[in-house]
């Protein structure tokens, strides 16, 4: 049977793909995002979300070149707000200076997928993109959702399956995309490397 590898520690994801059927093994990349992003210091947010997620990819795959039923994947999300992408926040002071670009606004929750069969070397990436209509959070809401700890751990410093989903006024497009993982998109690119999605419901 398929082994679905997920090369992610984002329980979200996981979650995701175990309500789709799917029973995902994590195997975490430990790329260095900072430096690729540093190499990369005028890519646009869909580039470097799809730059990163196949580093990921690429980097768990060289583990399992041996196993024909390995499937790697790997995704990266990134909150586009007028072609400035944000990804996780490294601390609440920073949560606050990206809200205030965002509440309140419109932006663009884009996810870069990259799958990898290692006994082939056969890959596929695409990015997914969401538009995301943020609400206008009250201060009091704001500190009471940033002691929560969740914003520093997501893109975009909110979710919208979790404790930030009152926050968000309403999306156009795929919304497991906003959740950090496309089912639409994880299912064609799968179809694409022919592999049949409803054969990954075998592993759970």
């Amino acid at each position: 049977m398929p082994r679905l590898i997920l090369a992610s520690q984002s329980p979200a994801r996981r979650q995701l793909l175990l309500n789709a059927g799917v029973q995902p093994e994590i195997h975490v990349s430990h790329v260095d995002e900072e430096a690729i992003e540093a190499q990369m210091p005028d890519a646009t947010p869909g580039e470097l979300c799809l730059a990163l997620a196949k580093a990921k990819s690429e980097a768990v795959a060289s583990d399992y070149a041996d196993d024909p039923e390995a499937i790697v994947v790997a995704c990266d999300s990134v909150f586009d707000v007028d072609g400035r992408a944000f990804s996780k926040a490294d601390s609440p002071e920073q949560v606050r200076e990206r809200w205030a670009l965002m509440m309140g606004r419109s932006g663009v929750l884009r996810t870069g997928h990259w799958i990898v069969l290692p006994s082939t070397g056969a890959e596929v990436g695409e990015v997914c993109s969401t538009v995301v209509h943020m609400g206008t959070p009250t201060r009091r809401e704001q500190d009471a959702y940033l002691a929560t700890g969740e914003p520093l751990q997501v893109a975009g410093g909110f979710t919208i399956d979790a404790l930030g989903g009152a926050f968000v006024e309403g999306i156009e497009g795929d919304p497991s995309n906003v959740v950090g993982l496309s089912l639409p998109t994880l299912r064609r690119l799968l179809a694409d490397l022919g592999v049949v999605w409803t054969d990954l419901w075998a592993t759970t």
